[in-house]
């Protein structure tokens, strides 16, 4: 299937039940397509990459954290546009998920259409990276 075709996908991933659920239910309201899992390895085993799209992702998870993700997506050759979201007070890690390419952390509580507006910039620079042009988004 031609990837221009398919619709941009937006993936959550938050060990959180609330904070997946509600997000999921937001992004969905908007009108743009969402996966939501709840831990990193999940994210991993059912990821599609023939798919335009972001990723909302958590930074502290157990067992593989938003970082250790980020690493691992960048060792398989996966380069999806990551929005970090974050409840920590502490942004130590924010040089680091910069550089290794993410488009954003917004700490917890954000603005939801912050979060849109991001997840739309995200959405088009995964379309450009894959030379999908022009997509119709969601506005904030």
């Amino acid at each position: 299937m031609n990837v221009n075709k398919l619709p941009p996908l937006v993936y959550v991933v938050d060990d959180e039940f609330v904070i997946r659920d509600s997000l999921t239910l937001f992004i969905e309201s908007t009108g743009l397509k969402v996966r939501s899992f709840e831990s990193a390895e999940d994210f991993l085993s059912n990821y599609g990459s023939e798919q335009p799209g972001c990723l909302v992702l958590d930074v502290t998870m157990p067992l593989m954290s938003g970082l250790e993700l980020q690493n691992e997506l960048l060792n398989r050759g996966i380069h999806i546009p990551i929005i970090f979201i974050s409840g920590s007070t502490e942004t130590h890690f924010s040089k680091e998920v910069f550089r290794a390419g993410a488009t954003d952390v917004l700490k917890k509580p954000f603005n939801n259409n912050l979060l849109l507006e991001r997840i739309n910039e995200a959405i088009k620079r995964d379309l450009a990276f894959r030379g999908g042009g022009k997509k119709r988004l969601i506005q904030a």
